[in-house]
């Protein structure tokens, strides 16, 4: 299997992305990958063997997130996502995918919205291992009592992107 890939600056640090056809596959932080290497798990386990090569544009991914960061907050909506993982994970990034931009949700209302109301810690591990960060916004996932909560990118890129989306106001620090 041939997928394509590509490696963007962005204003948040570098992106991997990794994309089979029209469908992106995964967004990583980049540095994470030397850290962690998850990505390439998931798709060995989902996509089986695979090549890559480089790509300037993988599904065009890259234009849509240039234009996100250049300021149009819904320039990676209707972008074709591949979403390899469990029936589980796979319920919980359907509904981040319905998370408007601009909006908001605590991690409760993401269990009650999957039909596992006693279980925000699980939803929020499926929500951590979302392989296709920014474009399946889990970063639109808050603490109840309206705190940031985690991101595998850092509080720090939590708060610009939502920023960016005019879910909260812009920081004075």
């Amino acid at each position: 299997m041939l997928l394509e890939r590509a490696v963007l600056d962005s204003p948040i640090g570098p992106l991997l992305l990794v994309a089979r056809g029209d469908a992106l596959l995964g967004l990583e932080f980049h540095w994470e990958r030397e850290r962690t290497g998850e990505l390439d798990h998931r798709l060995a386990r989902y996509v089986g063997a695979f090549e890559t090569r480089d790509v300037r544009d993988p599904a065009g991914a890259a234009t849509r997130l240039a234009r996100y960061f250049e300021g149009d907050r819904f320039a990676l909506d209707g972008q074709t996502v591949e979403l390899l993982g469990t029936e589980f994970e796979r319920s919980v990034w359907e509904q981040l995918l319905r998370i408007p931009t601009g909006a908001t949700i605590s991690y409760t209302e993401l269990a009650r919205r999957v039909h596992r109301p006693k279980g925000p810690r699980a939803v929020g591990q499926a929500n951590g291992r979302n392989p296709i960060a920014l474009f399946v916004p889990c970063h639109r996932v808050i603490a109840a009592d309206g705190t940031l909560g985690g991101y595998g990118g850092g509080l720090d890129r939590k708060r610009r992107l939502l920023e960016l989306e005019g879910a909260l106001a812009p920081s004075l620090v």
